[in-house]
């Protein structure tokens, strides 16, 4: 990466993404867009389980590896783990991507549909297809934002739709190093900014229009290359009036960061080639 200047919004891997990016001598910018704030009700839970006793459920989705693991320790917290492993038992499991898979594996839950990559809405639902749900109960693991596609597309499939938050998505109370991002932007003082989920997107631009630059902030993003994990953060790029230069297919870090050094490399080529 020649000491391209990278920002990075990811919050849990961001260091670790950082340190493979300065291994390819880019200089990382780190600006955490994101905390992860409990959002998980023990009532809700014990509410669920009431339910499942009387009227099965026909499928439950499991959408992040986060959110399965907070659903079952606060499960076994409530002393409703064993019950919560049997009602799964009756239904069919489904999975949005590794993450959750993992989770379930580590406790020996039954995976029957996994979506496939990359592990979009549209993903989840081709793989649940197959399923009848006229009229049956589906229950959804919330991740850190509303998800409307997925409950309005199993709705109108006839399904009764049931969410349970585990977590929600909120900003990081220290907003500062956001705010030198949008600087570093004006100040063209960026090669690259790396996404690596939706919401980094769209707190972002909270950000900016917070400090009045929310308006300018989409032409300073269009000058810097930009790197999206996956069609999901690319739409929400493109909801703002972002291009994305380059996706990573699949969207793993390996192969985003990847796409990120063709990018830059052909930026480069274009610079030389034009005499810059």
């Amino acid at each position: 990466m020649q000491g391209k200047r990278v920002a990075i919004l990811e919050t849990r891997t961001g260091a670790h993404l950082g340190d493979l990016i300065a291994r390819r001598g880019g200089v990382p910018l780190l600006a955490p867009a994101l905390a992860e704030l409990p959002d998980l009700d023990p009532d809700a839970i014990a509410g669920v389980l009431r339910i499942w006793r009387t009227m099965p459920i026909k499928a439950v989705i499991f959408q992040t590896g986060v959110g399965t693991k907070a659903l079952f320790h606060a499960a076994e917290q409530l002393g409703v783990g064993g019950e919560l492993f049997a009602r799964l038992a009756e239904s069919t499991v489904v999975v949005r991507g590794p993450k959750p898979t993992a989770e379930l594996n580590a406790r020996q839950v039954r995976i029957d549909l996994r979506a496939g990559s990359p592990f979009t809405t549209a993903d989840v639902l081709a793989a649940m297809a197959p399923l009848d749900l006229k009229g049956e109960a589906v229950l959804i693991q919330r991740y850190g934002a509303d998800n409307p596609e997925l409950r309005a597309a199993l709705e109108a499939r006839g399904a009764r739709v049931a969410e349970i938050a585990t977590y929600r998505w909120g900003l990081p109370d220290d907003l500062n190093p956001m705010r030198e991002l949008l600087r570093a932007l004006a100040e063209r003082r960026l090669d690259a900014v790396v996404f690596t989920s939706a919401v980094q997107i769209h707190h972002l631009f909270e950000v900016a229009r917070r400090d009045g630059r929310e308006q300018q902030l989409a032409a300073d993003l269009n000058a810097c290359v930009i790197a999206s994990i996956g069609p999901v953060s690319t739409r929400a790029l493109a909801s703002h009036g972002v291009r994305a230069t380059c996706e990573a297919s699949p969207p793993k870090l390996g192969f985003l960061l990847t796409a990120l050094e063709a990018a830059l490399a052909a930026g480069l080529s274009e610079a030389a080639g034009a005499g810059v």
